[in-house]
């Protein structure tokens, strides 16, 4: 039996179950058309495309255009009274992991999504009234996981709709047919380095240009013109700043219209006039934490403030004839800080989430006069810690989504707050990503599910 195994074993080792007159396939020989080889690095952007409704149509008219809304504030206001009782979910769909949060348009809800399976950012158009999805454009671009996937917000327009990807890659499309109309890579093109945990700057849109801050080694800040992508201004990148996880905020500062950015080596103040768009006004390296994922704060004519987490605190930054100096700096436990969402200005008090090394406030929501950024003059009960989680104030009430799924709506009183009711949206996981609001509608989500309530 032994010696009947072996001579098995080595004739199996010794026949070729092939054919011996098989050739090596060398490059060209499947004679493929010239210009369609691609490098293992190659990005096609936006050259996929999926119309699952055609002909659609609809009466809503509510914009919810950029992150943190019209006016870079996070605030709305349309006079409609709250629905009474609980707010009911109006649809849902599911996401590749992340906490890219929705834009909305005229009835059109748009997401750019990761889908795992194809490794593929996808831009999604959803109806705001069905959540049906209505159309889909998509490129591949393999990455890992890192905490998820994607985790900016787009920015829509009556022509456009312009994301900015994971891995820096711009897409434009028509936001009505999804036809591409141009794109870009910040890589390639500007030499930016992507942040660890990807892409979080979410680009605004200025007298229609688009306003994005590659922070590479070409340029540190560019205007690209929407309908034609052709760029229109850059600010050299003298200060040696990297991409951060924040977003340009435009703001009236010091007299003048500014796209104030904090970038990884300091913040820096950059034109947003006409006659002089794109030159670097004011920067100081005096607050520079490693990761920073909120945005600036306009706090008063002069003033800016700043956020971070990981145990960077706050700061307080005065710009005064062109020159920017750190007035106040302190430790998240000695002070107004935040982790991961910026804060909002609203009613003459700063509101915001304490970061986990907040000290006793951890994790609560807290309300500060700009006039005294150490000590709250309100903060929520005990059993009120929200995490990580969005907040925004629509009509003199604050909407809170704590990050297990929880939403709890406040009225904002004068120095003060007072819960008006708290109820279970989901069994959420890490629901980070901001919320939208438009024509009485919110949309929430956590890592994996989009849901849109109905609250007015």
């Amino acid at each position: 039996m032994a010696l009947m195994y072996v001579v098995l074993i080595v004739a199996w080792q010794l026949y070729t179950p092939y054919d011996n007159t098989l050739t090596l396939q060398n490059p060209g020989a499947d004679n493929r058309p010239e210009g369609l080889a691609r490098k293992a690095d190659d990005v096609v952007i936006g050259e996929y495309f999926m119309l699952y409704e055609e002909n659609f149509t609809t009466s809503l008219t509510g914009k919810w255009c950029n992150f943190r809304g019209e006016n870079h504030t996070n605030i709305v206001a349309d006079g409609a009274p709250f629905v009474e009782g609980d707010f009911q979910e109006q649809w849902s769909f599911t996401t590749g992991e992340g906490h890219a949060a929705p834009v909305i348009y005229n009835g059109r809800v748009y997401v750019l999504d990761y889908n795992e399976q194809l490794s593929s950012d996808a831009l999604r158009c959803f109806s705001l009234e069905s959540g049906k999805e209505l159309w889909r454009r998509w490129y591949r671009v393999p990455m890992k996981r890192n905490h998820g996937f994607s985790r900016t917000i787009p920015v829509v327009g009556e022509d456009y709709i312009i994301t900015l990807g994971p891995q820096g890659h711009v897409m434009c499309c028509h936001p009505i047919t999804g036809e591409l109309r141009w794109s870009g890579d910040l890589q390639k093109l500007y030499g930016s380095e992507i942040p660890f945990w990807y892409t979080g700057q979410c680009p605004i849109v200025d007298d229609g240009v688009v306003v994005l801050a590659p922070a590479g080694e070409k340029a540190l800040m560019i205007g690209v013109d929407c309908k034609t992508g052709e760029v229109v201004w850059e600010t050299p990148n003298t200060l040696g700043y990297k991409m951060s996880h924040s977003s340009v905020i435009p703001m009236n500062i010091d007299g003048r219209r500014t796209y104030v950015y904090a970038g990884v080596g300091g913040v820096c103040g950059i034109s947003a006039e006409k006659a002089d768009r794109g030159r670097l006004l004011w920067h100081t390296e005096k607050w520079q934490p490693s990761v920073i994922a909120p945005s600036p704060v306009r706090v008063s004519s002069s003033q800016i403030l700043m956020v971070a987490g990981y145990g960077s605190g706050g700061a307080l930054i005065q710009v005064s004839g062109g020159v920017a100096t750190v007035v106040e700096q302190y430790k998240a436990d000695k002070g107004l800080s935040c982790e991961q969402q910026s804060p909002i200005l609203h009613n003459g008090m700063l509101i915001t989430i304490a970061p986990k090394d907040g000290g006793s406030i951890r994790g609560k929501l807290a309300c500060y006069a700009p006039t005294n950024l150490h000590t709250p003059i309100w903060s929520s009960a005990a059993d009120e810690r929200f995490g990580l989680g969005p907040y925004i104030v629509i009509d003199n009430h604050l909407v809170v989504f704590k990050d297990d799924g929880e939403l709890y709506l406040y009225k904002v009183g004068n120095g003060s707050m007072s819960l008006v009711k708290r109820q279970r949206i989901m069994e959420g996981v890490d629901a980070w990503g901001p919320m939208a609001y438009a024509d009485g509608r919110l949309i929430v989500r956590d890592a994996h599910n989009v849901k849109c309530l109905k609250i007015k």
